[in-house]
Order: C-alpha cells, then sequence, then structure tokens
C-alpha cells in the first residue's frame, strides 16, 4: 500500500489583499513519488512549492488559509520551522554553491546540526555525492572551491549538500532551467534514483521533462489544481481541455 507524505487541504495563499496566487488547492503527495508540478508563469507553482517548508513566511504580506499536512502534522503548527526546513529540502532554480571547498559545502549542515566527527562528517559527504551523481567528478578535489565547478556541477552539488541533512522531502524548483542537455540528463537521472528513499516534489516548465521523470503531474492555472493523474494520462489523455491545450503549446 502506497502511504501518503504530505496532504494539502483547501489551501489559499495570497500576498495582497483580493489577489490569490493559490485558491482552494487539494491534493495529497505520495511518499517515494516524484510528483511534477507543471502550469504557465503566474500560476502558482512556487508559491505552492515554498507553502510546503514555509518559505512563503518570509513574506510579511503572506497569508494563507488551509492545511498542509506533512506525517499527519500541521507545518504551520505542529513542527518547529527550523526542524521543517531539515526535512523539506530544497533545491532552487539557480544553483547556489557557498563561497568555500566543494566538501565544506555539503558538510556545512550536518555542522550545523551538531556533527563534528570527521569520520561522520566524510560519510555523509561522499555518500551525498554519490547521490547526486557527482562523486566520481570532484572526488580528488574536494578541498577546492565549489565556485570553479561548472553550472551542471554547482546544481548537483546543491542537491549534495540537500542530501547531506537527511531530509524526507526534497523540493525542485526549475532546477534543470539554466542547465544544458547533458547537465539536465544527469540531474534528471539522479532524480529518479533519489525516489527509492525521498518524496520529490519537481517544479517545471518543461513539459517533456516532466514526461520523462514524474510519476504523477499536476497542472496549474492562475493559482488552481485543474488536474491531477498519472503523468501518462495527463499527457496523452487529459480530462481537462485546459491541460490539454497548455500540453500540445496552445498557450503558455
Amino acid at each position: 500500500m502506497v502511504e501518503t507524505r504530505i496532504v494539502i487541504k483547501n489551501l489559499t495563499v495570497s500576498f495582497e489583499e483580493d489577489s490569490y496566487c493559490l485558491k482552494d488547492v487539494n491534493l495529497s503527495i505520495l511518499t517515494n513519488e516524484i510528483l511534477g508540478i507543471i502550469g504557465p508563469a503566474g500560476s502558482g507553482k512556487t508559491t505552492f512549492l515554498r507553502t510546503l517548508n514555509r518559505l512563503n513566511d518570509l513574506y510579511p504580506d503572506f497569508k494563507m488559509e488551509g492545511q498542509v499536512l506533512l506525517d499527519g502534522k500541521d507545518v504551520y503548527c505542529g513542527w518547529n520551522k527550523n526542524k521543517l526546513r531539515k526535512n523539506v529540502g530544497m533545491v532552487f532554480a539557480m544553483p547556489n554553491p557557498l563561497p568555500m571547498s566543494i566538501y565544506d559545502n555539503i558538510a556545512y549542515g550536518p555542522r550545523m546540526a551538531g556533527i563534528k566527527k570527521r569520520k561522520k562528517l566524510d560519510e555523509l559527504v561522499e555518500e551525498s555525492l554519490h547521490s547526486a551523481y557527482l562523486f566520481d567528478e570532484v572526488k580528488d578535489r574536494l578541498d577546492k572551491p565549489a565556485l570553479k565547478l561548472s553550472g551542471g556541477q554547482q546544481q548537483r552539488l546543491c542537491i549534495a549538500r540537500t542530501l547531506a541533512v537527511e531530509p524526507e522531502v526534497i523540493l525542485f524548483d526549475e532546477p534543470c532551467s539554466g542547465l544544458d542537455p547533458i547537465s539536465t540528463a544527469k540531474i534528471e537521472e539522479a532524480m529518479a534514483k533519489l525516489k527509492e528513499e525521498y518524496t520529490l516534489v519537481l517544479v517545471t516548465n518543461n513539459t517533456k521533462q516532466a514526461a520523462r521523470v514524474c510519476d504523477r503531474t499536476a497542472f496549474f492555472l492562475m493559482g488552481e489544481l485543474v488536474e491531477l493523474d498519472d503523468t501518462d494520462t495527463i499527457f496523452t489523455v487529459p480530462k481537462d481541455k485546459r491541460t490539454e491545450d497548455y500540453i500540445t503549446g496552445r498557450f503558455g
């Protein structure tokens, strides 16, 4: 039986009066799946993603109604914010390595969590780099600056850095938007492997990417969840004409 990791109930989000980014969204995210979120610009995709780990709290005008439940607990009243963001990691559209060595980038989070033993840190760094499909490329230069890596390598480093703090859920916000096809393929390969241990949510403007890697796909339009189904169904026999129009390129 497939378990549910996150449940969203009647989620409505706004940043201005009478202007909603999300309207009454209801969906569940399953354990060990890749859920794709697609839709045109301004459809609420990133707002939805940032609601899951409370990054929207950083905006003073953020207002929310409804519930987001992680493992049955409301993330807005049942979770410590720092613990929540450890359990729900995020990889952003542009790679953002810290201005330090490759090793220290990955060890940074575990050290902040209180892990000091070099052996444990070494294990976390190596495991995380392997999982991000980067270890073989950097194993001989872990002491070199992370900013010297290529864009695709930096993004995989950011994935490894997220994995090092041992989350349950990983959010990806357009992680391949600035990358070449080879780097994109490596990140997609990493995501396919990661779902064996983690739950992944992928926001992407690349419908072909969603079709390649996602188990289920949700189509958002103007803040509303229009349709959610198995990815094959969404891309072959969608139930809503708006979904069909979007994935066939009639708008968006």
